[in-house]
């Protein structure tokens, strides 16, 4: 069985910046994708970001060039550097793990951005 423990969430004021944290942990296939995805208040849950074991990052419109994506494969550790943060980034951020034979997710951790 696949863990995933996320971190780093909080309060922050906008234009600040956040890093959140998401280690896996088990029986997990080196080929996979991990990344992060996000609920805000009355929606459905969107992709953020993801990347894959080899690096390649993939963003929604709406966060690119604000957040970054990175991974630890040998800590089995994916982050998230938010950065430029507005009010409409609030949300419960979950992260993501994509593997075989099937997907992960992590129990989310709650990001406000609020003055």
């Amino acid at each position: 069985q696949v863990q995933l423990v996320e971190s780093g969430g909080g309060l922050v004021q906008p234009g600040g910046s956040l890093r959140l944290s998401c280690a896996a942990s088990g029986s997990i296939f080196s080929n996979n994708v991990m990344g992060w995805y996000r609920r805000s208040p009355g929606k459905q849950r969107e992709l953020v970001a993801v990347i894959t074991n080899g690096g390649n990052p993939n963003y929604a419109d709406s966060v690119k060039g604000r957040f970054t994506i990175s991974r630890d494969n040998a800590k089995n550790t994916v982050y998230l550097q938010m950065n430029s943060l507005k009010a409409e980034d609030t949300a419960v951020y979950y992260c993501w793990l994509g593997s075989i034979p099937t997907s992960y997710w992590g129990q989310g951790t709650q990001v406000t951005v609020s003055s």
